[in-house]
């Protein structure tokens, strides 16, 4: 009995050991995420998911099939935060509650941009009497573009009348801004996404209040106002005017693509340049170079505070008895805001201020000026007041890299706090993580190593974006990057703060001659950089869900401060990595207004159909297939007639594109896809048949040989943007000119010729 006992006290010691031990195995792993979530709490880095949350809300409002309530998504987020405060001692409940408030918030934020930015859509191709202001006036090489805040539109009730609208004009302007003109204008809708899930032209225009665009006809007279224009207005039009003036002197000075980037670089004027010189900065990955972004604005903003802290830095009684620093930060956020005024307040450089003002906010109330959490209170500030920016490249490449930078800056001061505690060991020869550490810090801490640094993993965080939205990536970016970001810093932000202070005595010229020096630097390195092997990876399109993973990946590493956490972005690059893979393969794209196709053939390349098919639908669809040649080499000419163009895929089949009604007849019995413009007969055979009438309600199409179908719009969609189109009754009626419904591009290119 003893020994039975003893025998079986044995076992359950050893079995109760054996519970305690895999008990433990769990125990670890759940104490060490406990652990490390207390750390991230403590660092109060728990915050800045909220933006991110904010910016998920912001994405499902625009995802809605139709306009949602706006005082139900407000009853919601206030129970929401009302429940999140009472269950503010379950902390889990509480951080819970909080992130589904902040969803439920950006939500909100998009339906009150969406109710203040209201404007009339026009729905068809209209000629209409305009009379107006002229906002903006961007001068190119051939003609100009311009926004007219519209006064009245003949045969348009007020309730039709776009707010403003885009007109592009083929002769040099007689007027300016701030002009009240008379024009008659061939009005469309702003161009809808030529590939589902691409870039929504008329989405954006509609947040700028653009209500239509299109081209003048005839000549514009400039007329007495009715009215002034009121304060605001006249003060905008007074600055576009000015940015004009300096843009042609910078450009007469300097001359030639160095003269137009100059220019875009000074005023942001960037109509200019020409179309050669623009693919060749985007090859060589520094597009950035023409557009003022935060790079500018962080450098003028950092003048401005140096030399009014030197300057009043030469008096010792204000160095030593008045905070100097605050004074000098207060001037910069002056400067700061000045320059966003001056040149042109565009999205970009309006997000770029909110973060500059921010950092200087810090300064004048003694907080660490440049941290994470300066930039997701930017980054809030953009979601409450234009949240519709966080579905732009811009927006997702900006906040990118300067996350990466400040994670960067962030890790480098952690280095450098773990270096000093190792005493009396030389920094390099640690190991593990100090010695990672003094690695980091040393790297990273001066010349070009830092830059190097830098640069690359801003790189690394706008690459998944830069590849979703362009289809393409630059492996020489770490040679462009750096090489552009010495040019803005040593020759374009300083020369066009001296230059425009030595404008208006005319003694300029030096300075933008000086400019154009660095400028050419570039343009030849962009040049040997383009024509290195390899210099552009074109992509094919990407699954839409693979962004989010992409993101979120980014968001994992420059967030979280444990490597606990830091680690789930692997699992997250992976499935974003996975979506990269599985993007649609589309064998026919079809153009919303149906006068456009790009069909595969046996060749495995898209042959471009279509005599009224543009460059910028052309460049989209060959870009979202991987595909590196220009529309105007893709185009099948040969392939079209008068009556309409054919296509064979490489399963045999036939493509029709119809123009003209008589077509029908023949192309019905033959072709297995049939696109067209016009309203297609009822008795059409064809397999598949996209005409005027469904076109209207899918948008953009886009086809595999397997049978899969995307569109690019919902069936039952019905936004401001994007309204639901009108019933289409009764048989086909013959095409007439007065029925043409022509697809219009943001940027007005024309037909592939």
């Amino acid at each position: 009995m003893a020994a039975r006992a003893a025998q079986g006290g044995a076992v359950g010691v050893s079995g109760g050991l054996g519970d305690r031990l895999r008990l433990a195995s769990w125990a670890m792993p759940r104490a060490l995420f406990a652990t490390a979530f207390e750390i991230e709490i403590e660092e109060r880095r728990l915050f800045l998911w909220v933006p991110v949350a904010s910016g998920a809300g912001v994405v499902l409002y625009f995802n809605a099939a139709q306009e949602p309530s706006l005082w139900a998504m407000l009853a919601v987020s206030l129970a929401l935060v009302s429940v999140a405060y009472a269950a503010r001692a379950k902390r889990a409940v509480c951080f819970t509650l909080i992130g589904l408030a902040a969803i439920a918030l950006g939500f909100v934020s998009g339906q009150l941009r969406t109710w203040r930015v209201m404007t009339p859509m026009v729905d068809r191709l209209r000629i209409v009497e305009l009379t107006g202001y002229i906002e903006e006036m961007d001068i190119r090489r051939e003609g100009a573009r311009f926004l007219l805040r519209v006064a009245s539109a003949e045969g348009l009730s007020a309730q039709e009348t776009p707010y403003r609208v885009r007109l592009t004009m083929r002769q040099a302007p007689t007027v300016e801004a701030g002009n009240f003109v008379a024009l008659k204008a061939r009005l469309l809708p702003p161009a809808r996404a030529v590939l589902p899930g691409g870039y929504d032209f008329a989405r954006d225009a509609f947040f700028a209040r653009i209500g239509a665009v299109g081209s003048t006809l005839g000549r514009i007279e400039a007329l007495s106002p009715p009215d002034p224009p009121d304060v605001m207005l006249g003060f905008m039009m007074a600055v576009d005017r000015a940015r004009n003036a300096l843009a042609q002197r910078v450009d007469h000075v300097i001359g030639g693509d160095a003269g137009a980037i100059a220019a875009a670089m000074v005023t942001g004027k960037r109509d200019r340049l020409s179309e050669g010189t623009r693919e060749l900065i985007r090859e060589a990955g520094i597009f950035h170079i023409i557009t003022i972004s935060g790079v500018q604005m962080t450098l003028v903003a950092g003048i401005f505070f140096w030399i009014f802290r030197r300057s009043l830095a030469l008096s010792t009684t204000l160095a030593l008895h008045y905070p100097i620093k605050k004074w000098a930060a207060s001037a910069a956020i002056l400067g700061a805001i000045f320059y966003d005024i001056t040149t042109g307040s565009r999205v970009g450089t309006e997000r770029a201020l909110f973060m500059t003002l921010i950092v200087f906010a810090a300064v004048l109330v003694d907080r660490q000026a440049l941290t994470m959490r300066n930039l997701a209170l930017a980054a809030l500030i953009v979601i409450v007041l234009e949240p519709e920016a966080i579905l732009g490249v811009s927006f997702q490449l900006s906040f990118a890299a300067v996350a990466a930078l400040v994670a960067v800056y962030e890790a480098r001061l952690r280095a450098l706090a773990a270096s000093r505690q190792a005493v009396g060991v030389p920094l390099l020869n640690q190991r593990g993580w100090r010695g990672m550490a003094g690695w980091l810090a040393q790297t990273s801490r001066h010349g070009l190593g830092a830059t190097l640094f830098a640069t690359f993993c801003a790189t690394a965080a706008t690459a998944s974006f830069m590849a979703f939205h362009f289809h393409e990536l630059s492996p020489y970016v770490l040679i462009g990057n750096p090489l552009t970001l010495a040019i803005i810093e040593f020759f374009a932000v300083p020369g066009a703060l001296l230059g425009a202070a030595l404008y208006p005595l005319g003694l300029d010229a030096p300075v933008w001659h000086y400019v154009g020096l660095g400028i050419e630097l570039v343009l030849w390195a962009a040049r040997h950089i383009a024509a290195a092997p390899g210099s552009t990876l074109h992509l094919g399109s990407f699954a839409p869900w693979s962004i989010v993973f992409l993101a979120m990946a980014v968001l994992s590493m420059v967030i979280w401060r444990t490597a606990v956490f830091r680690a789930t972005a692997v699992p997250l690059l992976m499935l974003g990595l996975l979506g990269a893979n599985m993007g649609m393969k589309v064998d026919v794209a079809i153009a919303p207004s149906g006068e456009g196709v790009a069909a595969r053939t046996a060749d495995g390349r898209f042959l471009l159909l279509g005599k009224k098919l543009n460059a910028f639908s052309g460049e989209q669809w060959l870009r979202a297939d991987g595909d590196a040649r220009q529309p105007v080499d893709a185009h099948g000419k040969t392939a079209c007639d008068a009556s309409g163009c054919v296509a064979i895929l490489a399963d045999g089949r036939a493509v029709s594109l119809v123009l003209k009604p008589e077509a029908f007849a023949e192309d019905c019995d033959r072709a297995a896809i049939i696109v067209t413009p016009l309203q297609a007969p009822r008795g059409c055979h064809a397999g598949q048949v996209f005409d005027r009438r469904s076109l209207a309600q899918t948008g953009a199409v886009a086809l595999d040989l397997a049978g899969g179908i995307q569109t690019a719009r919902m069936t039952d969609e019905d936004r401001p943007w994007s309204r639901r189109p009108k019933a289409v009754r009764g048989p086909s009626k013959p095409w007439s000119k007065d029925s043409e419904t022509d697809e219009a591009q943001p940027d007005g290119s024309g037909p592939i010729k």
